[in-house]
């Protein structure tokens, strides 16, 4: 690594000054230390890039892409730290000290900038139900990248007498006779993806519902993002059997889901349909429903030459119905893979596969002439239950439906309250293909968070620890509409709180229905600006750089509280949202210790030297105070770094 260089996990100045994590910083570190040749003062040279990847790179215009008005200003929203912070709101909340489901409201694309570096490759799922760009719905934009924390507060919206946003100023509807409607959306829509792409583990999975207005587009800014080789497949889900009847031309009666992975996905299939037993109409001697599958390869390359090694005898006991890969005295009846024309066939395993799964195999009789063939024997059931299937790339079924979702939401509030929510079935069915233990779950355009409902009713089902993550912008509930009117009549103004009720009751609903200890509660955060001043880097004026510098004497913005900043430090310091946090005193002094001494947080207002010796006696990996606490005195700040130092102890000053 060059001299003078912080590899990408310990770049404290990056996480410690206010500002999120950029992903092109990430980036550019690991160029530098892996290609430092295609560096010129710096930058990036791009004849040195093209010339140490040589065919790798095209420099040709005229390439394969999908490109839209304002597409090069995504990659500012990218790389454009947010200031802005998460603050615990515990009067909200539900179990907050022991829960790990997390619901954070605020602008999804801030909050995914703040939770770069602490859920970085921690995210198993994320399902999203994003606007469908209809011409109808309203979403966040224009983002802008040159202005302050407050010039970003005050321009997201105006607020209402208790803070809530206003459609004025922060939504927009999108008209389909605006100009670059398309664009609008796509611009919207390839930041947010190509963060959270950045929260997925390796072996992660994404779903996006979508329907015909922009499902070609939203493709190909997936292919883009997580890459062509890592499309799983687009789903049809049939949402209105009878279909909608004010179209035009056909009833549509379905809606998309677009299935993406990390890279190393691997899929936990779903449970075999009731339907599906009527194809097993064996049964053992322990009542076991099972089928005979033939072994003898059908269709396409089913000839001997097409698979040589595929053809091979199998020797049975016609009397046990068992089978061996070596002739014996019981196994004497040599078979062999005919086609029905009589010419030799080959068989669906090779000689090692069948070697590994000969408990799997038995023979039987078969047709007029009674020939000894080869099966599989494909139980319903194995070990771990019912067995597990391929999903099909159409879902239907009442589960699936949009009436669920409006019935099910109905039946907890006794009154509709959002329009179209998705139904708990489709959101489960993804569940059960992606997580399990205690994998989180994100939905960073919660709404009416049947996800988070989802994922507490799956674990009440199979004792399951899944967390979820919901994100949700404070929207005011539409008084136009009959939902947002009986919403407000219901006493909750905003979208975000109408998805933390629906939480509160299904956690209710299930826990009435269901015996165990489950983890029902969330933890509530709301994005807000940092609970330290910011640093202005654009003043340039002696007499403002002078009252900055004034300023930044103590740079904790006035009124801010200990556990806000506790929450700031713990995120900026890489860690989630659900570290083990302990209060401790000494000398009527408070201090935290994070994840078992991993971290200890000072936040005092002043530090003493016993204060200090306590600290270290903890024996923590790293301390972080407030530099106000030291009120100026510098010997006592340089001896406890040196004391700090002496114990091996990594110490921050804020």
């Amino acid at each position: 690594m060059e001299k003078g260089r912080k590899s990408p996990e310990k770049q404290d100045d990056l996480h410690m000054n206010g500002r999120s994590v950029c992903p092109q910083n990430e980036l550019l570190e690991l160029l530098k230390e892996k290609a430092p040749e295609i560096f010129v003062e710096g930058k990036i040279d791009p004849a040195k890039l093209k010339q140490t990847l040589g065919e790798d790179v095209s420099a040709d215009k005229e390439r394969y892409g999908l490109n839209w008005a304002g597409k090069s200003d995504c990659f500012r929203h990218i790389q454009e730290p947010t200031t802005a912070t998460l603050k615990p709101c515990r009067d909200e909340s539900v179990d907050f000290d022991t829960t790990e489901n997390l619901f954070i409201e605020g602008d999804n694309l801030q909050v995914l900038k703040v939770l770069q570096k602490s859920y970085y490759g921690k995210v198993k799922m994320i399902y999203i139900d994003p606007p469908y760009n209809t011409g109808n719905d309203t979403f966040i934009y224009p983002d802008r990248f040159a202005e302050t924390q407050d010039e970003y507060l005050q321009r997201i919206g105006d607020k209402d007498a208790e803070g809530n946003m206003t459609t004025d100023g922060f939504w927009r509807k999108n008209s389909r006779d605006a100009g670059h409607f398309h664009s609008n959306w796509l611009s919207m829509m390839y930041p947010r993806l190509f963060l959270a792409k950045n929260l997925l583990r390796p072996d992660g999975v994404i779903f996006v519902s979508i329907d015909d207005n922009e499902v070609e587009n939203l493709k190909l800014i997936m292919n883009e993002i997580f890459g062509e080789e890592n499309h799983l497949g687009m789903i049809t889900v049939v949402s209105n059997l009878k279909g909608r009847s004010d179209d035009k031309f056909f009833a549509t009666a379905h809606n998309y889901l677009l299935c993406y992975s990390k890279g190393s996905f691997e899929s936990n299939g779903v449970p075999l349909p009731d339907e599906y037993f009527d194809d097993y109409p064996e049964v053992d001697d322990n009542g076991k429903r099972f089928r005979y599958l033939g072994l003898r390869k059908r269709g396409s390359g089913a000839r001997r030459e097409d698979r040589p090694n595929m053809y091979f005898p199998i020797y049975g006991d016609a009397e046990t119905g068992k089978v061996s890969l070596t002739k014996s005295d019981s196994f004497n009846e040599k078979i062999i893979p005919k086609l029905s024309n009589g010419t030799d066939g080959r068989w669906r395993w090779g000689k090692d596969t069948v070697a590994e799964r000969i408990d799997e195999l038995g023979c039987k009789f078969v047709g007029t002439e009674k020939r000894l063939d080869v099966f599989q024997i494909d139980y319903a059931e194995n070990e771990n239950g019912v067995k597990r299937i391929k999903p099909k790339t159409i879902w239907t079924g009442s589960e699936f439906s949009n009436e669920a979702g409006t019935l099910e939401v109905k039946g907890l509030f006794k009154r509709r309250v959002f329009d179209n929510p998705k139904p708990i079935g489709l959101i489960k069915y993804c569940l059960e293909q992606a997580v399990q233990g205690d994998d989180i779950v994100l939905d960073f355009f919660a709404g009416s968070c049947t996800t988070a409902h989802s994922v507490m009713e799956l674990n009440s089902e199979d004792g399951g620890n899944r967390k979820f993550v919901c994100v949700q912008l404070p929207e005011l509930c539409d008084e136009k509409t009959e939902t947002g009117r009986n919403a407000i009549d219901l006493g909750y103004k905003t979208i975000s709180d109408l998805g933390k009720e629906r939480i509160r009751r299904a956690a209710q609903k299930i826990k009435d229905e269901q015996e165990g200890t489950l983890d029902f509660g969330f933890k509530v955060f709301k994005l807000d600006q940092s609970n330290f001043k910011i640093w202005r880097s654009d003043v340039q004026d002696g007499k403002q750089l002078e009252k900055q510098l004034s300023l930044f004497v103590d740079n904790v913005n006035p009124g801010a509280q200990q556990e806000n900043i506790l929450y700031e430090l713990i995120l900026k310091s890489g860690l989630d949202l659900n570290v083990k946090v302990e209060a401790k005193k000494a000398n009527k002094k408070q201090y935290f210790i994070i994840e078992g001494g991993k971290l200890l947080l000072c936040l005092e207002e002043k530090i003493t030297e016993k204060l200090v010796e306590k600290l270290i006696a903890e024996k923590p990996e790293k301390v972080i105070c407030l530099d106000r606490a030291f009120a100026g005195n510098d010997q006592l700040k340089t001896n406890t770094a040196l004391q700090m130092e002496a114990k091996k102890i990594e110490f921050k000053v804020i």
